[in-house]
């Protein structure tokens, strides 16, 4: 039940309790539990919002940094990690495999605020030896979310 009840909210977490609970074949009593006890255990950490910023007002900038470090004695990767998802403009940090060894997402108002973040903070951290900022330029999925006006589906019926 928890992983059919995960994949839901993952999907929807502002799906009905009285829907969920039919969905997975339980109560809604069973299924507010199980939810509660994911949350105090930490496999649900949180719930947000998606929000399409193009059709707002405000100015927003996100990019992806990869960054290569040197991993710390004793510590690996995770020392250095927090010290960089601890800024507020950080909004993800992942450990990577590939050329670089952490890609860093971020938030901000400009392009410039973002390459200062990245040339001034960032790329002065000890420990870190090269960075590689990508600005999102336009977002098409997010989240399994699809953002683009034009949702037809293009796939070819089958029928048998």
């Amino acid at each position: 039940m928890r992983e059919e009840i995960l994949s839901l909210i993952e999907k929807n977490s502002r799906i009905d309790l009285k829907e969920l609970a039919v969905l997975v074949g339980s109560t809604e009593v069973d299924v507010a539990n199980e939810i509660s006890k994911m949350e105090q255990e930490g496999i649900i950490c949180g719930f947000h919002t998606l929000i399409n910023w193009e059709k707002t007002t405000k100015e927003k900038v996100n990019a992806l940094i990869e960054v290569r470090v040197t991993p710390q004695r004793g510590q690996g990767f995770d020392a250095i990690a927090q010290r960089i998802y601890n800024y507020p403009e950080v909004t993800a940090v992942y450990l990577i495999s590939g050329g670089y060894d952490l890609l860093v997402a971020i938030d901000g108002k400009t392009l410039k605020e973002v390459s200062t973040f990245v040339s001034e903070k960032l790329s002065t951290l000890e420990y870190v030896l090269s960075t590689a900022t990508h600005f999102i330029l336009k977002k098409y999925k997010d989240h399994g979310t699809i953002f683009d006006e034009n949702k037809t589906d293009i796939r070819e019926v089958i029928t048998p």
